[in-house]
């Protein structure tokens, strides 16, 4: 499960980021004799980076600059050789600036979020190419190594567990095992989340439908057994014979249902496009579905469409990667692009970012960790819809009730934030929690590591990135959800008639943090030794 991770300020939201990538290129770094890469300056001219046996080269990359992301990884192939080679790179939407372009591997995994490809353009830094072959650490105890790796794998395995392989859900399904749940909850935003549920159409782009008609492969990133990735197929109509990975529930939703749009293979073609391109794939859907609504309501002059339009999606998709007409205006994300049509109540962000595949009015603690991200509207950095769906056995509650999702959040952002300064997979915390991360941690840094240990280093990461976004300008007021979350009542599934009580759950928040409105005192900092 190891990942490495892209962290600078978003040109998306202006806050700090931070965006994880799976597969094997965080394990080859190391690999290389290096943990991590500080990227300072920019250059003139289009360039990469080669590292190999701990030395690092910045070289040209004129041949690459205009390539989509499939073709530089298949260049530095030929170039190198596929074995013990990874690619990383940005692809034509990161060249643009596109505020949301992502870094994509050989593995179509991305550094998704937060417009950190847009970040490689500016640099003129096409692409990451990284050569070295399995290499054991000699600097840990191998027996107490060995001992803390089982103990995971087991937890892992065990059956009572969406992670478990071959048999949980997550294992079988993928992660858009969880559509045809949040559907019937009514957590699954269609229209732009004008609506809370799709009824029967949910069915057609779920992961269960996947399996059954699409599916043809387990990818599975490093070390992991879990093997979430789903290979698929297109078998018929425009696009047939694509071959891609991975339909995902996050962008099965922001483009299927949230753009009313049942179609799985158009899901999966602009998916693939998204992995090509170099965007992320829930910001397109949440730009897509607001300009769809945008042309609903006649507030676009000229070149609109219509929901569901997947013809006209896919044709936006390239227009927006390389901002050729309305597609120049997507590009700058929904929050910016809604506010330059005039209507910046139908951008479903946060801080500037789209919120992700669960309506806050049928998940009440996830629209606390919307409002409370400190990378915008984010449903990773308090997944508390682990708890809210049932997905940990113990941890359930129910997604309805605000009342006690204040200290829950908090509590799985601390989490959270640690699991990710190890750059463990997010969903190693379906199976594990604190106490198997201290035994690791501990064994990983031969320093003595309790879980109360791990809770109060996340929470003075999360404190100090609070910090750092109210000195860039994020201050009292700042942790907030589009009206329609909190004045517009859910329409359908079991959470027909709720709204989100953000002001009553930011009130227990702000308790449980020591914070003032949003901000970080003084006396917080200070008490959690924060210079």
């Amino acid at each position: 499960m190891v990942r490495w991770a892209c962290i600078t300020k978003s040109p998306l939201t202006g806050t700090v980021t931070d965006s994880h990538q799976g597969g094997r290129t965080g394990a080859r770094l190391r690999w290389a004799g290096f943990d991590g890469i500080v990227l300072r300056g920019r250059s003139e001219t289009p360039v990469y980076l080669f590292i190999e046996d701990g030395r690092i080269e910045i070289r040209d990359a004129s041949d690459v600059w205009g390539m989509g992301i499939h073709d530089t990884v298949a260049f530095f192939q030929a170039r190198y050789g596929k074995k013990n080679l990874s690619v990383n790179a940005i692809g034509p939407a990161g060249e643009t600036l596109c505020r949301y372009a992502t870094w994509v591997n050989e593995d179509d995994r991305a550094f998704g979020r937060g417009g950190t490809g847009a970040v490689g353009g500016a640099k003129k830094l096409k692409a990451i190419v990284i050569r070295a072959g399995i290499q054991k650490s000699r600097d840990v105890d191998r027996d107490a190594w060995k001992r803390v790796r089982r103990e995971a794998l087991d937890t892992i395995r065990d059956e009572k567990h969406i992670t478990s392989p071959r048999k949980g859900g997550l294992s079988v399904y993928g992660t858009n095992v969880l559509m045809n749940a949040t559907n019937s909850i009514g957590a699954l935003g269609v229209r732009n989340s004008q609506f809370t549920s799709f009824g029967d159409r949910a069915e057609a782009l779920s992961g269960e439908y996947v399996k059954d008609n699409i599916l043809v492969g387990d990818p599975t990133c490093h070390a992991c057994p879990v093997a979430c990735k789903k290979e698929v197929e297109i078998k018929s109509g425009p696009w047939a014979g694509l071959r891609m990975e991975s339909v995902e529930y996050e962008p099965a939703w922001s483009l299927g249902s949230n753009c009313d749009n049942d179609d799985i293979n158009s899901v999966a073609k602009m998916i693939d496009q998204c992995n090509d391109l170099g965007m992320d794939p829930i910001e397109l859907g949440n730009a897509l579905s607001m300009y769809m609504e945008a042309t609903e309501k006649g507030w676009v002059d000229g070149e609109g469409f219509a929901w569901g339009d997947t013809q006209s999606m896919v044709e936006m998709v390239e227009a927006i990667a390389r901002r050729e007409g309305v597609g120049d205006l997507l590009a700058e994300g929904p929050a910016l692009a809604a506010e330059r049509l005039g209507h910046p109540e139908i951008a479903m962000a946060c801080k500037g970012q789209a919120v992700a595949a669960y309506d806050p009015r049928g998940l009440k603690g996830m629209g606390l960790g919307y409002a409370t991200s400190n990378r915008g509207g984010c449903h990773l950095r308090a997944y508390v819809a682990a708890a809210e769906l049932g997905v940990v056995p113990g941890l359930e509650t129910d997604p309805l009730t605000w009342r006690g999702k204040g200290e829950l959040v908090k509590t799985f952002q601390d989490l959270h934030a640690f699991s990710d300064s190890l750059d463990l997979c997010k969903f190693s915390a379906f199976a594990m929690g604190a106490e198997e991360y201290a035994a690791q941690y501990a064994v990983a840094s031969g320093r003595s590591f309790s879980a109360d240990d791990v809770m109060l280093a996340g929470e003075r990461i999360y404190n100090l990135e609070r910090h750092y976004n109210n000195l860039a300008g994020f201050g009292r007021g700042s942790d907030t959800l589009p009206d329609r979350f909190t004045k517009e009542a859910s329409t359908g599934g079991g959470s027909k008639g709720h709204v989100s009580e953000l002001g009553e759950m930011l009130g227990e928040y702000y308790a449980a943090r020591g914070w003032q409105d949003a901000v970080v005192p003084a006396e917080k900092l200070r008490q959690l030794e924060i210079p």
